[in-house]
Parts: structure tokens; C-alpha cells; sequence
């Protein structure tokens, strides 16, 4: 690899979006064979967040690039034989069990942390270690209480013990039950030939920003950084190792890097049309959402409702390759209910009907209904192509 200051290649803004897209699994036709387990190895990371709309994000990020798959099958792929495991990347993720050894070096860290466990006996610690080897796997609850009040962070002593160890690596999750972590020791859990590959710090670093380089496609050291939530020093450190080659793209002050197989031939095939979470990987840093799609993004959910703009969820709706504007979904008894929803351009109007009732289709919902437009004209054009379809 040349010096990361000389660039191999330079780029247009318009050709790092496409090779961004594809990379991200939104250019060509979908991998129905890989299917949600392939797309979960492509991206490397999956967020996963309590609020459900439509569905919960990491369902959303599944139907994003493959279509109407159906929910269920959404969550027996990520969630059935030992296939994933949850643990701290870009946020709180699921993860393609391979990955195990990458994250070595978070587990390491939070061994020599006082913060997590804070407060727990030794004893809590053992003793809930020891139901898990007698009991089998188990839910926070099962083994003896996740809360001790109604609030939402009053932890028991066991939930907190048992978190700790989830962070430390001694447990691990690779199910859910009722949206509830089902805990297991990960000497019984994660494969041998994965638990004993001891990984460097810098061999994780290494490897991680190499993993996001090529999901991302091209990316600066902020993207690269962002992806996993590794220091920049750290990038820096590594990225002279990581196969991914020094860029410059057109409007970009930054330095990227890029995938050298993503620069062999530029992006080419049909773009999805669909409604996006705005924990999805393609937009989840909004400085290179804003970068790459001139889009600026801010999830809602937590702003008082009388200072929000676009709504508690707003979803931003991808189309051509660019994002033409957001909606804010719901449900209401058999309909979809595009609560708010704006676009760009009128002209959006037919591509951002296609993606709703597609949504409409996946969620089981009869019909769409929009709520509030602030245009009228790209009102009465969504109304006449949904209605035109139901004709």
C-alpha cells in the first residue's frame, strides 16, 4: 500500500455515494440465499435499540436491503443456532459469532474497569455464574430479578453482576426471549476455536477497521472510527495495515479510504427503494449521512413533542440511490399511517408511495393513510398514487 498521504485513486461525490450504497447492500439485486444472516456478515454490525414502530430497528435494517422477508424468519436468522452474539460496537449490537475474537480487546478493558459491577459482591458474581452452569442459559429475571423498583435503571445486584459479566466476556448472548437477553456462559456458548484466539489490542483495531472500511465502502477516519467506536488514534495506528487504499473524493475535506475490490467497477444495477431506521449502518453517523447524501438527520424520539420537526421516528425514505425526504410511520388498527411525512420534490411522490405500501405490505397493514403533509401538492399526489394503486 502506497503512504496514506498520496492518494491511489480520486473520486467523484456522486461515484463514493454509489460504492457507499452497494457496499451497504443497496445497489443490485439482494443475496436471497445469504439472506438476513449474509446481510448481518456484510455489514459486520447490527444495532439494536428498544423502540418499535413498525418493527424494531435490527428487523427494519433486514428488510431495508432484502425486502418483504417475514418477521418471523427476520428473527430466527439472527437469533437461533449460535449464529450471533450481542456486544458493545457501534452501540449496543448483534454480531456475526466469528467476530468474537475482534472484540478482545472491549472485554479486556472492561476487566480493568471498576465501573461496570460496581457495588456487586463477589459472592452476587459467583453465585450467578454458578446458575448458568447449573440451570442452562437464562434471562436476567429468571435468574432472580432484572429491577428493584419500576424504574427503568434501578438494576438488581444479579442484573447488574450479570451485565458486568456479559461486558468482561465471561457470559454471553445469543438469544432473546421476549425481547429479553437470555445469558449463557460463553466458555459453553462461543465456539473453542473462537475463545481461544487471544487477539492483540492492535490486531482487533487492525481488523475491525478493515471490517467497517469494506462495509462502508469508502469512508474517512471519522467513519472508520464511528463504525465500531474505536479511538481515531487507534485507526491511525492501524490503517497503514489494513489493505484499505488512500482516496480523495471531490467535496469531501477530509482523507478517505477505500475498499480497493469496491474501486475495481463502479457500482452498477438497480437502487432499493425503502424506508430506512435511523439506527441503520448507511446513515447512523450523521456527519457522513450529511457528507454523502446532503441530508441532515436527527432521530426525535427523545425531543419534547411540541419541538419536533419531523416526528417521534421519523424514517428517512431512500429512493434512486438519495434519500427524497422522511416519514414518520404508525400504526392504526389495519392501516399504515404516515403520521408526518415530507419530501424534497413532488416529482418523490411515486417512489415514496412504492416504499410505504411496500412497508404496508411487510407490517401486514391493509391500506396507508397520510396524516399530515405540509404541501399540499405532494399531499394530494401521495393521496392519488395510493389510492390510484387500490383502484
Amino acid at each position: 500500500m502506497g503512504n496514506r498521504h498520496s492518494p491511489e485513486a480520486s473520486l467523484s461525490a456522486d461515484e463514493a455515494r454509489r460504492i457507499a450504497l452497494r457496499a451497504q447492500g443497496f445497489i443490485g439485486a439482494p443475496d436471497r440465499k445469504a439472506g438476513v444472516r449474509g446481510v448481518l456478515r456484510s455489514l459486520g454490525t447490527v444495532q439494536l435499540d428498544t423502540i418499535s414502530v413498525l418493527a424494531r430497528s435490527h428487523e427494519l435494517v433486514a428488510y431495508a436491503r432484502l425486502g418483504a422477508v417475514g418477521r418471523e424468519r427476520v428473527d430466527r436468522a439472527y437469533w437461533s443456532d449460535a449464529h450471533s452474539f450481542e456486544y458493545w460496537s457501534h452501540a449496543a449490537c448483534i454480531l456475526p459469532i466469528e467476530e468474537w475474537p475482534l472484540f478482545a480487546f472491549r472485554r479486556r478493558a472492561h476487566r480493568e474497569r471498576t465501573m461496570w459491577g460496581k457495588g456487586v459482591s463477589e459472592r452476587t458474581y459467583r453465585d450467578m455464574l454458578a446458575q448458568l452452569r447449573e440451570r442452562g442459559p437464562l434471562t436476567s429475571t429468571e435468574l432472580g430479578g432484572a429491577k428493584k423498583t419500576a424504574d427503568w435503571w434501578d438494576w438488581s445486584e444479579t442484573k447488574i453482576a450479570v451485565e458486568a459479566a456479559l461486558a468482561k466476556g465471561d457470559v454471553v448472548c445469543t438469544t432473546r426471549r421476549g425481547w429479553k437477553r437470555v445469558y449463557d456462559l460463553a466458555e459453553r456458548a462461543v465456539p473453542a476455536e473462537l475463545r481461544e484466539q487471544d487477539l492483540s489490542d492492535a490486531e482487533c483495531h487492525r481488523r475491525l477497521v478493515r471490517q467497517a472500511g469494506i462495509a462502508m465502502g469508502v469512508a474517512t477516519r471519522s467513519d472508520l472510527a464511528d463504525y465500531h467506536r474505536i479511538r481515531g488514534a487507534d485507526v491511525d495506528a492501524v490503517i497503514g495495515d489494513t489493505g484499505l487504499v488512500r482516496v480523495d473524493v471531490a467535496g469531501w475535506k477530509d482523507p478517505a479510504w477505500a475498499d480497493p475490490a469496491a474501486l475495481e467497477q463502479l457500482p452498477r444495477g438497480r437502487h432499493r427503494t425503502t424506508l430506512l431506521s435511523p439506527f441503520d449502518s448507511l446513515i447512523w453517523h450523521r456527519p457522513r449521512t450529511d457528507r454523502i447524501f446532503d441530508f441532515t438527520h436527527r432521530l426525535e424520539a427523545y425531543v419534547p413533542r411540541p419541538k419536533r420537526i419531523h416526528g417521534y421516528f421519523a424514517m428517512p425514505i431512500l429512493a434512486g440511490g438519495k434519500l427524497i425526504g422522511r416519514v414518520d410511520p404508525g400504526r392504526d388498527g389495519g392501516a399504515l399511517v404516515a403520521r408526518q411525512i415530507s419530501l424534497f420534490d413532488v416529482r418523490h411522490a411515486p417512489q415514496a408511495a412504492s416504499a410505504l405500501r411496500e412497508a404496508a405490505t411487510w407490517v401486514g397493514a391493509e391500506e396507508v393513510r397520510i396524516d399530515r403533509c405540509d404541501e399540499p401538492a405532494v399531499a394530494d399526489s401521495l393521496r392519488s398514487e395510493l389510492s390510484g394503486h387500490a383502484s
